[in-house]
Protein backbone atom coordinates (compact mmCIF):
# COMPACT_ATOMS: atom_id res chain seq x y z
CA UNK A 1 0.00 0.00 0.00
CA UNK A 2 1.08 3.46 -0.72
CA UNK A 3 0.35 7.36 0.18
CA UNK A 4 0.34 10.28 -1.52
CA UNK A 5 1.03 13.12 0.05
CA UNK A 6 2.21 16.98 -0.50
CA UNK A 7 5.73 17.69 0.53
CA UNK A 8 6.17 21.69 -0.14
CA UNK A 9 2.89 21.25 -2.46
CA UNK A 10 4.52 18.85 -4.52
CA UNK A 11 2.84 15.08 -4.69
CA UNK A 12 4.95 12.43 -3.58
CA UNK A 13 4.14 8.31 -3.34
CA UNK A 14 5.85 6.80 -0.29
CA UNK A 15 4.42 3.62 1.36
CA UNK A 16 2.21 2.89 4.22
CA UNK A 17 4.27 3.72 7.18
CA UNK A 18 6.64 6.42 6.02
CA UNK A 19 8.63 9.07 8.32
CA UNK A 20 8.21 12.23 7.48
CA UNK A 21 11.92 12.22 6.58
CA UNK A 22 11.50 9.67 3.81
CA UNK A 23 8.92 11.89 2.40
CA UNK A 24 10.89 14.68 2.31
CA UNK A 25 13.80 11.98 0.97
CA UNK A 26 11.13 11.03 -1.91
CA UNK A 27 11.36 14.54 -3.00
CA UNK A 28 14.42 16.02 -2.55
CA UNK A 29 17.75 14.44 -1.27
CA UNK A 30 19.11 18.02 -0.64
CA UNK A 31 16.44 18.90 1.60
CA UNK A 32 16.48 15.93 3.28
CA UNK A 33 20.36 16.09 4.45
CA UNK A 34 19.50 19.67 5.41
CA UNK A 35 16.67 18.20 8.14
CA UNK A 36 18.94 15.70 9.36
CA UNK A 37 21.31 18.03 9.88
CA UNK A 38 18.93 20.42 11.83
CA UNK A 39 19.43 23.24 9.00
CA UNK A 40 15.93 22.54 8.02
CA UNK A 41 13.02 21.77 10.18
CA UNK A 42 9.28 20.18 8.45
CA UNK A 43 5.36 21.39 9.77
CA UNK A 44 2.21 20.29 9.25
CA UNK A 45 -0.16 22.06 6.57
CA UNK A 46 -0.99 24.83 9.51
CA UNK A 47 2.72 25.08 10.72
CA UNK A 48 3.19 22.80 13.35
CA UNK A 49 6.60 21.58 13.25
CA UNK A 50 6.64 17.49 13.20
CA UNK A 51 9.40 15.39 13.98
CA UNK A 52 11.17 14.10 10.76
CA UNK A 53 11.15 10.60 12.30
CA UNK A 54 7.11 10.42 12.75
CA UNK A 55 5.17 8.37 10.46
CA UNK A 56 2.84 10.10 8.16
CA UNK A 57 -0.28 9.80 9.20
CA UNK A 58 -2.55 9.85 6.16
CA UNK A 59 -3.02 10.07 2.34
CA UNK A 60 -3.53 14.00 1.75
CA UNK A 61 -1.09 15.04 4.29
CA UNK A 62 0.57 18.31 3.81
CA UNK A 63 3.97 18.35 5.00
CA UNK A 64 6.39 21.99 4.46
CA UNK A 65 9.93 21.65 4.96
CA UNK A 66 11.07 25.55 6.22
CA UNK A 67 15.32 25.98 5.73
CA UNK A 68 16.44 28.18 8.43
CA UNK A 69 19.72 29.87 8.82
CA UNK A 70 19.99 29.59 12.82
CA UNK A 71 22.85 28.02 14.01
CA UNK A 72 23.01 26.44 17.59
CA UNK A 73 23.45 23.42 19.04
CA UNK A 74 21.31 20.21 17.96
CA UNK A 75 17.71 20.54 18.37
CA UNK A 76 16.46 17.90 20.43
CA UNK A 77 13.82 15.49 19.02
CA UNK A 78 10.46 14.66 19.91
CA UNK A 79 11.59 11.38 21.50
CA UNK A 80 13.66 12.66 24.20
CA UNK A 81 11.93 15.29 25.14
CA UNK A 82 9.14 12.49 25.81
CA UNK A 83 11.13 11.25 28.29
CA UNK A 84 11.78 14.59 29.76
CA UNK A 85 9.84 14.99 33.33
CA UNK A 86 6.74 17.31 33.13
CA UNK A 87 4.09 18.91 34.71
CA UNK A 88 0.43 20.09 33.14
CA UNK A 89 -2.05 22.71 34.64
CA UNK A 90 -4.48 23.25 31.87
CA UNK A 91 -6.34 20.53 30.11
CA UNK A 92 -10.10 19.03 29.82
CA UNK A 93 -10.65 16.03 30.72
CA UNK A 94 -13.80 15.63 28.35
CA UNK A 95 -11.43 17.25 25.87
CA UNK A 96 -8.98 14.62 26.50
CA UNK A 97 -10.78 11.16 25.92
CA UNK A 98 -9.39 7.92 23.77
CA UNK A 99 -11.01 7.52 20.72
CA UNK A 100 -12.08 3.66 21.00
CA UNK A 101 -13.03 4.37 24.44
CA UNK A 102 -15.57 6.54 22.90
CA UNK A 103 -16.54 4.09 20.27
CA UNK A 104 -17.41 1.16 23.20
CA UNK A 105 -18.78 3.38 25.60
CA UNK A 106 -21.24 4.89 22.85
CA UNK A 107 -22.49 1.27 21.76
CA UNK A 108 -22.84 0.35 25.41
CA UNK A 109 -25.05 3.65 25.81
CA UNK A 110 -26.49 3.56 22.51
CA UNK A 111 -25.49 6.90 21.50
CA UNK A 112 -24.26 8.07 18.43
CA UNK A 113 -20.86 9.54 17.00
CA UNK A 114 -20.22 10.90 13.84
CA UNK A 115 -18.02 8.25 13.11
CA UNK A 116 -17.57 4.05 13.32
CA UNK A 117 -13.69 3.83 13.70
CA UNK A 118 -11.09 5.47 15.88
CA UNK A 119 -9.45 7.11 13.62
CA UNK A 120 -11.81 8.52 11.78
CA UNK A 121 -13.60 9.60 15.36
CA UNK A 122 -10.29 11.32 16.04
CA UNK A 123 -10.44 13.58 12.72
CA UNK A 124 -14.40 14.23 13.44
CA UNK A 125 -13.53 15.44 16.66
CA UNK A 126 -10.14 17.32 15.65
CA UNK A 127 -10.74 21.36 16.14
CA UNK A 128 -7.58 22.70 13.71
CA UNK A 129 -10.31 23.49 11.03
CA UNK A 130 -12.81 25.86 13.70
CA UNK A 131 -13.07 29.39 12.63
CA UNK A 132 -13.58 30.84 16.67
CA UNK A 133 -13.32 29.44 19.96
CA UNK A 134 -17.08 28.88 20.25
CA UNK A 135 -16.95 26.77 17.31
CA UNK A 136 -14.31 24.38 19.21
CA UNK A 137 -16.31 24.00 21.88
CA UNK A 138 -18.85 22.30 20.07
CA UNK A 139 -16.74 19.43 19.71
CA UNK A 140 -17.07 19.03 23.75
CA UNK A 141 -20.67 17.98 23.22
CA UNK A 142 -19.83 15.00 20.99
CA UNK A 143 -17.15 14.05 23.80
CA UNK A 144 -19.91 14.88 26.58
CA UNK A 145 -22.36 12.67 25.48
CA UNK A 146 -20.38 9.12 26.64
CA UNK A 147 -19.54 11.06 29.72
CA UNK A 148 -23.38 10.41 31.80
CA UNK A 149 -22.66 7.67 33.76
CA UNK A 150 -20.47 7.58 36.25
CA UNK A 151 -18.65 4.47 35.29
CA UNK A 152 -17.49 6.01 32.18
CA UNK A 153 -16.47 9.73 33.84
CA UNK A 154 -14.14 6.78 36.30
CA UNK A 155 -13.01 5.15 33.13
CA UNK A 156 -12.09 8.32 31.60
CA UNK A 157 -10.26 9.90 34.02
CA UNK A 158 -8.47 6.67 34.89
CA UNK A 159 -7.03 6.21 31.11
CA UNK A 160 -6.08 9.97 30.89
CA UNK A 161 -3.70 9.66 34.18
CA UNK A 162 -2.28 6.56 32.25
CA UNK A 163 -1.93 8.65 28.88
CA UNK A 164 -0.21 11.37 30.46
CA UNK A 165 2.13 9.40 32.67
CA UNK A 166 3.03 7.64 29.46
CA UNK A 167 3.93 11.41 28.18
CA UNK A 168 6.26 12.05 31.00
CA UNK A 169 3.78 13.60 33.29
CA UNK A 170 4.65 14.26 36.99
CA UNK A 171 2.03 16.21 37.84
CA UNK A 172 -1.27 17.00 36.37
CA UNK A 173 -4.27 19.33 36.94
CA UNK A 174 -7.13 18.19 34.52
CA UNK A 175 -10.47 20.13 34.71
CA UNK A 176 -13.80 19.74 34.09
CA UNK A 177 -17.26 20.81 34.64
CA UNK A 178 -19.36 18.88 36.98
CA UNK A 179 -22.61 20.74 36.18
CA UNK A 180 -22.55 19.22 32.24
CA UNK A 181 -22.91 15.68 33.91
CA UNK A 182 -26.67 16.57 35.26
CA UNK A 183 -29.37 15.67 35.31
CA UNK A 184 -27.69 12.12 34.63
CA UNK A 185 -25.55 11.94 37.79
CA UNK A 186 -25.52 14.56 40.65
CA UNK A 187 -22.84 16.71 41.30
CA UNK A 188 -21.65 14.31 44.19
CA UNK A 189 -21.33 11.47 41.54
CA UNK A 190 -20.07 13.69 38.41
CA UNK A 191 -16.96 14.37 41.40
CA UNK A 192 -16.62 10.89 42.91
CA UNK A 193 -16.48 9.46 39.76
CA UNK A 194 -13.56 11.08 38.32
CA UNK A 195 -12.05 11.20 41.82
CA UNK A 196 -12.15 7.39 41.87
CA UNK A 197 -10.40 6.77 38.25
CA UNK A 198 -7.75 9.13 39.13
CA UNK A 199 -6.94 7.70 42.38
CA UNK A 200 -6.58 4.13 40.61
CA UNK A 201 -4.49 5.53 37.78
CA UNK A 202 -2.24 7.91 40.09
CA UNK A 203 -1.47 4.52 42.12
CA UNK A 204 -0.33 2.82 39.67
CA UNK A 205 1.69 5.35 37.86
CA UNK A 206 3.26 7.02 40.52
CA UNK A 207 1.76 10.66 38.40
CA UNK A 208 0.17 13.00 40.62
CA UNK A 209 -3.19 14.39 39.82
CA UNK A 210 -5.30 17.50 40.76
CA UNK A 211 -9.09 17.97 39.79
CA UNK A 212 -10.16 21.97 39.15
CA UNK A 213 -13.77 22.24 38.92
CA UNK A 214 -15.08 24.61 36.08
CA UNK A 215 -18.17 26.78 36.60
CA UNK A 216 -19.65 28.54 33.08
CA UNK A 217 -19.63 31.28 31.74
CA UNK A 218 -22.65 31.44 29.66
CA UNK A 219 -24.63 29.56 32.67
CA UNK A 220 -25.90 30.94 35.20
CA UNK A 221 -23.62 32.61 37.84
CA UNK A 222 -26.03 30.74 41.19
CA UNK A 223 -24.58 27.60 39.32
CA UNK A 224 -21.13 29.00 39.77
CA UNK A 225 -21.65 28.95 43.43
CA UNK A 226 -23.01 25.94 43.77
CA UNK A 227 -20.55 24.24 41.82
CA UNK A 228 -17.62 26.35 44.01
CA UNK A 229 -19.17 25.48 47.13
CA UNK A 230 -19.36 21.50 45.99
CA UNK A 231 -15.61 21.74 45.31
CA UNK A 232 -15.08 22.63 48.82
CA UNK A 233 -16.51 19.65 50.25
CA UNK A 234 -14.11 18.05 47.95
CA UNK A 235 -11.06 19.90 48.98
CA UNK A 236 -9.50 17.52 50.81
CA UNK A 237 -10.36 14.79 48.59
CA UNK A 238 -8.14 15.66 45.87
CA UNK A 239 -10.50 18.73 44.06
CA UNK A 240 -7.69 21.22 44.17
CA UNK A 241 -9.28 24.62 42.59
CA UNK A 242 -12.36 26.27 41.18
CA UNK A 243 -12.21 27.67 37.45
CA UNK A 244 -14.39 29.58 34.79
CA UNK A 245 -14.45 28.51 31.16
CA UNK A 246 -16.41 28.88 28.52
CA UNK A 247 -17.47 31.62 25.64
CA UNK A 248 -15.75 34.83 26.99
CA UNK A 249 -16.92 37.45 25.23
CA UNK A 250 -20.25 38.81 26.42
CA UNK A 251 -19.74 36.90 29.76
CA UNK A 252 -17.75 38.48 32.03
CA UNK A 253 -16.25 36.95 35.19
CA UNK A 254 -17.33 39.62 37.63
CA UNK A 255 -21.08 38.11 37.30
CA UNK A 256 -19.13 34.77 38.97
CA UNK A 257 -17.30 36.49 41.34
CA UNK A 258 -19.64 35.20 44.47
CA UNK A 259 -18.33 32.22 42.79
CA UNK A 260 -14.80 32.98 43.22
CA UNK A 261 -15.23 34.90 46.82
CA UNK A 262 -17.15 31.31 48.30
CA UNK A 263 -14.44 29.16 46.87
CA UNK A 264 -11.04 31.35 48.42
CA UNK A 265 -12.94 31.82 51.64
CA UNK A 266 -13.05 27.84 51.63
CA UNK A 267 -9.54 27.34 51.20
CA UNK A 268 -9.92 26.66 47.67
CA UNK A 269 -7.09 27.76 44.96
CA UNK A 270 -9.09 29.89 42.01
CA UNK A 271 -8.24 30.21 38.39
CA UNK A 272 -10.18 31.45 35.25
CA UNK A 273 -9.90 31.21 31.55
CA UNK A 274 -9.33 35.13 29.78
CA UNK A 275 -7.58 36.64 27.40
CA UNK A 276 -7.92 34.08 25.10
CA UNK A 277 -11.47 34.87 23.40
CA UNK A 278 -11.76 38.30 24.92
CA UNK A 279 -9.27 41.14 25.74
CA UNK A 280 -6.99 41.73 28.35
CA UNK A 281 -9.51 43.33 30.00
CA UNK A 282 -10.77 39.87 30.84
CA UNK A 283 -7.80 39.35 32.31
CA UNK A 284 -8.08 42.67 34.78
CA UNK A 285 -11.37 41.41 35.72
CA UNK A 286 -10.24 37.55 36.73
CA UNK A 287 -7.49 39.32 38.39
CA UNK A 288 -8.54 42.17 40.37
CA UNK A 289 -12.75 41.21 40.82
CA UNK A 290 -12.40 37.95 41.15
CA UNK A 291 -9.15 37.15 42.80
CA UNK A 292 -7.69 34.34 40.29
CA UNK A 293 -4.16 32.81 41.03
CA UNK A 294 -3.83 32.46 38.05
CA UNK A 295 -4.32 33.08 34.39
CA UNK A 296 -5.80 30.22 31.65
CA UNK A 297 -4.51 31.13 28.63
CA UNK A 298 -3.64 35.03 29.12
CA UNK A 299 -2.46 34.82 24.92
CA UNK A 300 -3.63 38.63 25.01
CA UNK A 301 -1.82 40.09 28.25
CA UNK A 302 0.75 42.31 26.33
CA UNK A 303 -1.80 44.61 24.80
CA UNK A 304 -1.96 45.98 28.11
CA UNK A 305 1.60 46.81 28.90
CA UNK A 306 0.43 48.17 32.38
CA UNK A 307 -1.06 44.62 32.87
CA UNK A 308 1.76 42.87 31.61
CA UNK A 309 3.96 44.89 34.08
CA UNK A 310 1.53 43.95 36.99
CA UNK A 311 1.66 40.46 36.29
CA UNK A 312 5.28 39.88 35.80
CA UNK A 313 5.90 42.13 39.46
CA UNK A 314 3.62 39.69 41.08
CA UNK A 315 4.06 36.44 39.64
CA UNK A 316 1.09 35.72 38.47
CA UNK A 317 1.40 32.24 35.78
CA UNK A 318 -0.12 32.17 32.83
CA UNK A 319 -1.59 28.66 31.55
CA UNK A 320 -0.48 28.78 27.80
CA UNK A 321 -2.15 26.60 25.09
CA UNK A 322 0.08 27.09 21.63
CA UNK A 323 -1.57 24.65 19.47
CA UNK A 324 -5.27 25.53 21.23
CA UNK A 325 -4.86 29.02 20.60
CA UNK A 326 -3.93 28.84 16.74
CA UNK A 327 -7.21 26.49 16.80
CA UNK A 328 -9.19 28.64 18.32
CA UNK A 329 -7.80 31.99 16.04
CA UNK A 330 -6.55 33.06 18.91
CA UNK A 331 -3.02 33.55 17.39
CA UNK A 332 -2.97 32.93 13.15
CA UNK A 333 0.26 31.48 12.79
CA UNK A 334 2.04 29.80 15.91
CA UNK A 335 5.35 32.03 15.34
CA UNK A 336 3.09 34.98 15.72
CA UNK A 337 2.02 33.28 19.63
CA UNK A 338 3.38 35.83 22.03
CA UNK A 339 4.82 32.82 24.53
CA UNK A 340 8.65 33.64 23.80
CA UNK A 341 8.09 37.34 23.85
CA UNK A 342 6.34 36.60 27.61
CA UNK A 343 8.86 34.28 28.99
CA UNK A 344 11.30 36.93 27.84
CA UNK A 345 9.95 39.44 29.98
CA UNK A 346 9.64 37.48 32.99
CA UNK A 347 6.60 36.33 32.50
CA UNK A 348 5.64 32.66 34.66
CA UNK A 349 4.68 31.28 31.51
CA UNK A 350 3.73 27.06 31.74
CA UNK A 351 2.97 24.92 28.50
CA UNK A 352 -0.58 23.07 28.46
CA UNK A 353 -2.61 20.87 25.77
CA UNK A 354 -6.04 22.16 26.50
CA UNK A 355 -7.47 19.37 25.00
CA UNK A 356 -5.49 16.10 24.08
CA UNK A 357 -8.20 14.90 21.85
CA UNK A 358 -9.83 17.85 19.99
CA UNK A 359 -6.40 19.68 19.80
CA UNK A 360 -4.79 16.36 18.75
CA UNK A 361 -1.55 17.25 20.60
CA UNK A 362 0.42 15.33 23.56
CA UNK A 363 2.30 17.68 26.09
CA UNK A 364 5.24 16.45 24.15
CA UNK A 365 4.22 18.04 21.48
CA UNK A 366 3.94 20.90 23.09
CA UNK A 367 7.39 21.24 24.33
CA UNK A 368 8.31 20.28 20.58
CA UNK A 369 7.01 23.30 19.31
CA UNK A 370 8.01 25.44 21.62
CA UNK A 371 11.62 24.42 20.90
CA UNK A 372 11.41 24.02 17.13
CA UNK A 373 9.38 27.45 16.27
CA UNK A 374 10.80 30.02 19.53
CA UNK A 375 14.01 28.30 19.34
CA UNK A 376 13.57 27.80 22.91
CA UNK A 377 17.13 26.27 24.38
CA UNK A 378 17.14 23.01 26.84
CA UNK A 379 17.81 25.76 30.12
CA UNK A 380 14.67 27.60 28.61
CA UNK A 381 12.41 24.63 28.55
CA UNK A 382 13.91 23.59 31.54
CA UNK A 383 12.41 26.49 33.37
CA UNK A 384 8.99 26.23 31.74
CA UNK A 385 8.37 22.84 33.29
CA UNK A 386 9.81 24.04 36.79
CA UNK A 387 7.29 27.02 36.08
CA UNK A 388 4.61 24.38 36.14
CA UNK A 389 5.77 22.46 39.16
CA UNK A 390 6.27 25.60 41.22
CA UNK A 391 2.71 27.24 40.45
CA UNK A 392 0.74 23.59 40.73
CA UNK A 393 -1.72 23.77 43.27
CA UNK A 394 -0.74 21.80 46.03
CA UNK A 395 0.16 22.74 49.69
CA UNK A 396 4.06 23.74 50.10
CA UNK A 397 5.42 20.59 51.36
CA UNK A 398 4.05 18.58 48.28
CA UNK A 399 5.40 21.64 46.03
CA UNK A 400 8.64 21.29 47.26
CA UNK A 401 8.82 17.60 46.85
CA UNK A 402 7.71 17.85 43.36
CA UNK A 403 9.67 20.20 42.18
CA UNK A 404 12.81 18.58 43.75
CA UNK A 405 11.86 15.50 42.45
CA UNK A 406 11.60 17.11 38.61
CA UNK A 407 14.55 19.46 39.15
CA UNK A 408 16.64 16.26 39.75
CA UNK A 409 15.06 14.50 36.87
CA UNK A 410 16.06 17.23 34.39
CA UNK A 411 19.32 17.29 35.70
CA UNK A 412 20.02 13.97 35.40
CA UNK A 413 19.10 14.30 31.35
CA UNK A 414 21.73 16.70 31.40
Amino acid sequence: MSLRVFVNDQPVTVARGATVRDAVEALDRELAGLLATGAAYATDGVGRPVDAGERVGEGGAILRVVVTARQGPPRLSKESLRRWPKAELHVHLDGSLRPQTMLELARAQGVPLPADTAERLAQALSVKHASSLEEYLTKYDVTLSVMQTAPALERIAYEFVRDAAADGVRYVEVRYSPLLHRPALTLAQAIEAPLAGIRRAAAETGTKVGLIVCGIRTRPPAESLELARAAAEYRSAGVVAFDLAGAERGHPAREHRAAFEYAAAHGMACTCHAGEGDGPHSIHQALHECGAQRIGHGTRLGEDPALLAYVVERGIPLEMCLTSNLHTHTVTAIAEHPFKRYLDAGVLVTLNTDGRLVDGISLTDEYFLAHSVFGLTRQELARVVLNACENAFLPEYEKVALVSRVHGELEALQ
